[in-house]
C-alpha cells in the first residue's frame, strides 16, 4: 500500500441501486492503490444497523502529480456478473465486488475459479439476482384501473427479493407497450405512458387495488384451464414459491382445485373418445386461425407466454414467398440473424445458399424459417453465445410454426437438423438415422431430413467437411426433385 494512504475511506452511494456511482468511486480507489480493508461502504439514507459509525467523512484520494494512475483491468465477464450482483439486497455487495475488483488486478482470471469463497458468493448473489427477476416477470399480476385518451391504465404490486425494480422495467416497457402501467414495489415504482419510462418512490401494498373488473373473469378462466391431471405439486411450488399466491387473483382457487384433482382426473379420463384427434391443450386460437403470414407474425409479436429467460426480444420473421413449393426449416435465429432481423444470413445460411445453388434450388422461390422464432444466447462479454432451445421452448412455437406452414402451403419441408425435426414431427429425431429420407409431418405433409449447416461449419477436418457438404446438396437435390 502507498505510504500516503493511511486513512479509512468511507463511500457513501445515491441510492441502493447506484451502479455508476460504485463503478466511478471504485476505479478511482483503485487507481490510486486503496486496499478494500480501507474502504468501507454505504448508501444515503440508509440505517447503520444499530453500529456506531465513528468514520468522519473521507473525500476520495487525489491522484498525486508525481506518481502514475495504476491501470484498472477488468474482464467484461466480471463486469457484468458484478453488475448483476450489485443488485442483491445483502449490504456487504459492494465491499465483496470491490475485494474481487481488487483482487482481479493481479489474478485477472479470479471469477474462473469456482473454489474460491468471493467469488462463489458473488455468483450465488447473481443467480439470486437473475431468479428474483423471472419471477417478476412470471409474477406480477396488473389490475385495470380504468382508460385515459384511448389507452387502458392497469397497476401492480410486486415483492421482490432484490433492488430489481429499476432494471426490468424496460421488459415490462417492450412487453406492454399498449398500454399505461404502473408497478409498485416496497422501494421503487416504475411506469409507462406510452412515451416515457419513469422510476419513482416505492409504495405499499394498500396504494394498489386488490381486484378489479376482469379479476372474476380471470379466475373463471384459470379454474377451467386447470389440468390436474398434469399437476406436480412440488414442482409447482417451486417456480411459483407461495410467497407470490397473495399478490395472484387465481392462487385462492388453488387449494380447492388440487382437492378436486383426483375427482376431475377419474372424470376427464372416463369421459375421454377412445378416437381422441386433438390435443387437449388446444385453445381457442383453433377457432381464429390467422388468414396471413403478417397476421401470424403480428399475433406472435403480441403473446405474453412466450419464452423470454436467455432469449432476445426481436421475433424473426421467415421470409419467402407467401406460398412457396419448399419451405426449409432451421434451429432458431442466431446472434447475425437477430441484429439483422432476417433468417439465414449468418455463416451457416452463407452455406446454405451455396448448396441451394449447386443442387439449382432458387432461394427467392423458397420459404426459409426457424423452428423457434427468436435468438436464444448466453452473453460472454459482448459475444452472445447460441445456446441450444429445451423442448418446452421448441413444443411453445410449434402451434405458429404449423400455421405458418399452413399458409405458405409446399409441397415438401426440409428440416435442418434435429429441432426442426423435432417441431415438424412432435418427436425426437435421430438425424444420423434418418438423413436424406422423408417422413411424415403432424400435419400430414412430407418433411426431409437433413443437417443443419452449422454441422458442417463444426466439422474440424477440411476432408470431412466436404464430404459431409456433398451429402447435404444431394439431400436437397432430393427435396428438389420431390417438388418438381
Amino acid at each position: 500500500m502507498p505510504a500516503d494512504i493511511r486513512s479509512v475511506y468511507r463511500i457513501t452511494l445515491a441510492s441502493e441501486v447506484d451502479r455508476d456511482g460504485w463503478r466511478d468511486h471504485a476505479r478511482r480507489l483503485l487507481q490510486a492503490g486503496v486496499a478494500p480493508d480501507q474502504v468501507t461502504w454505504t448508501v444515503e439514507g440508509r440505517g447503520n444497523s444499530g453500529e456506531l459509525d465513528l468514520l468522519p467523512p473521507a473525500a476520495l484520494p487525489e491522484q498525486s502529480s508525481d506518481r502514475i494512475a495504476c491501470p484498472v483491468r477488468i474482464s467484461k465477464t466480471l463486469l457484468s456478473l458484478i453488475n448483476t450482483a450489485l443488485l442483491h439486497s445483502n449490504e456487504d455487495r459492494f465491499e465483496l465486488a470491490y475485494r474481487i475488483l481488487w483482487r482481479a488486478q493481479s489474478v485477472p482470471a479470479l471469477h474462473r475459479n469456482p473454489a474460491d469463497a468471493d467469488v462463489l458468493k458473488l455468483n450465488r448473489y447473481a443467480k439470486a439476482i437473475r431468479r428474483d427477476i423471472h419471477k417478476m416477470h412470471a409474477f406480477v399480476r396488473f389490475r385495470k384501473i380504468g382508460a385515459s385518451e384511448g389507452r387502458e391504465q392497469f397497476v401492480a404490486w410486486f415483492e421482490p427479493d432484490h433492488h430489481i425494480t429499476a432494471a426490468v422495467a424496460p421488459f415490462f416497457r417492450n412487453r406492454f407497450t399498449g398500454m399505461d402501467w404502473l408497478i409498485v414495489t416496497p422501494g421503487t415504482s416504475i411506469a409507462w405512458d406510452g412515451r416515457k419510462l419513469s422510476v419513482g418512490p416505492g409504495g405499499c401494498k394498500e396504494d394498489v387495488p386488490q381486484d378489479d373488473v376482469i379479476e372474476a373473469e380471470w379466475r373463471t378462466y384459470y379454474a377451467n384451464i386447470f389440468n390436474p391431471a398434469r399437476v406436480k405439486i412440488s414442482a409447482m411450488k417451486s417456480e411459483m414459491p407461495m410467497k407470490y399466491w397473495k399478490n395472484l387473483p387465481e392462487a385462492e382457487l388453488i387449494p380447492a382445485l388440487l382437492e378436486q384433482a383426483g375427482t376431475r382426473v377419474k372424470a376427464m379420463v372416463a369421459g375421454a373418445p377412445d378416437d381422441l384427434l386433438f390435443d387437449p391443450r388446444m385453445d381457442d386460437r383453433a377457432a381464429n386461425l390467422p388468414t396471413s403470414l403478417e397476421q401470424l407474425y403480428a399475433l406472435l409479436e403480441q403473446q405474453p407466454d412466450a419464452p423470454r429467460e436467455k432469449f432476445s426480444d426481436r421475433l424473426i420473421r421467415g421470409i419467402g414467398p407467401d406460398h412457396a413449393e419448399l419451405l426449409i426449416i432451421g434451429e432458431q435465429p442466431g446472434d447475425q440473424e437477430d441484429r439483422e432481423g432476417r433468417p439465414f444470413v449468418g455463416p451457416a445460411g452463407q452455406l446454405l445458399d451455396r448448396a441451394l445453388e449447386q443442387a439449382r434450388i432458387d432461394r427467392q422461390q423458397t420459404f426459409l424459417t426457424n423452428a423457434v422464432k427468436r435468438f436464444k444466447f448466453t452473453p460472454r462479454g459482448k459475444r452472445r453465445i447460441h445456446e441450444t432451445p429445451n423442448v418446452g421452448e421448441i413444443n411453445y412455437y410449434r402451434w405458429w410454426v404449423e400455421q405458418e406452414i399452413r399458409l405458405v402451403d409446399p409441397k415438401l419441408v426440409v428440416a435442418l437438423g434435429a429441432t426442426a425435426a423435432r417441431s415438424l414431427t412432435g418427436k425426437a429425431v435421430k438425424i444420423a438415422r434418418h438423413r436424406g429420407e422423408i417422413l411424415t409431418g403432424a400435419d400430414g405433409r412430407p418433411v426431409l431430413i437433413t443437417v443443419h449447416p452449422s454441422y458442417l461449419l463444426r466439422i474440424p477436418d477440411e476432408q470431412g467437411r466436404q464430404v459431409e457438404y456433398a451429402k447435404f446438396v444431394r439431400d436437397l437435390q432430393l427435396a428438389k426433385e420431390s417438388v418438381n
